[in-house]
Formats: structure tokens, sequence, C-alpha cells
């Protein structure tokens, strides 16, 4: 599905700009802000992690819109949108703690880890075969 890939590619660039950020200027501008040594580097974790789940997530939601069949069954457009949903609450939760100290909602990154289970989950549906989404979906 073509609304897929464009979305990796979006979410793909977008991850790519924080992580180089987090690389080349993060640890700077938290010091400018006059923030304490274990609190950066509480916070440049936080942003390791969330990079690195934004990363793998998007990397999934691609192989999904490459993949035909399965982008078109709801079982494979469900994963992609809870992969899209963790993306946006687990990540976004840590890099809005990341860049602008703001925890939210105490749920918000649990939650969004919920989102990326289900949607593996939503894919390992995929293994009981393709000739069932047709009918079934």
């Amino acid at each position: 599905m073509r609304w897929i890939v464009l979305l990796a590619g979006l979410l793909g660039a977008a991850g790519v700009a924080i992580g180089a950020n987090a690389a080349h200027g993060l640890e700077a501008s938290l010091t400018d802000q006059g923030l304490p040594a274990d609190e950066i580097a509480k916070r440049l974790s936080n942003c390791d992690v969330a990079v690195r789940y934004h990363m793998t997530h998007t990397l999934a939601l691609l192989a999904i819109g490459l993949t035909t069949a399965t982008g078109n069954s709801r079982r494979g457009s469900s994963a992609c949108v809870f992969f899209t949903l963790g993306i946006a609450l687990f990540c976004g939760g840590l890099y809005s703690m990341v860049y602008l100290g703001l925890m939210g909602h105490w749920a918000i990154v649990p939650l969004g880890g919920l989102c990326f289970m289900l949607g593996w989950l939503c894919l390992a549906t995929l293994a009981w075969g393709r000739s069932h989404d047709r009918n079934a979906d």
C-alpha cells in the first residue's frame, strides 16, 4: 500500500533527523540549559531508546508496505496502525521528556509500548495463512 510506504519514508526521515540531532547537538543543548550531568545522561539514554524503537518500527512499516499481500490485509493494516501509534506514543513521549523536559501523562510511554506489542501480534497472525486473509479479513 502506497500510504504505508509514504508514512515509512516520512517517519524514517524524522527518525534520522532526531538521531542526528541527538548525536551532534543534544548534549551541548542540554548542558546550555544548566541541567545536571545525571539528568543529561538520562535524557541522552532515553533519546537513544526512542530513536532505536522509532527506526526499528519504521522499517517494519516499510516491510509491510512493500509486501503488497500483507499491506492489503486487515491484519497487516492493523499492524501499521499499531506501529504508528507506538511511534507517536512511546517515542513521542520519550522525545517530549528529552527535548522539553515534559512527562505528560504517565501512561503515554507504556501505552505506546503496548501498541508496539499489538502490532507485532497482528503480524504474527499472518502466519496462519494467506488464504484466510482474503476470506476472513
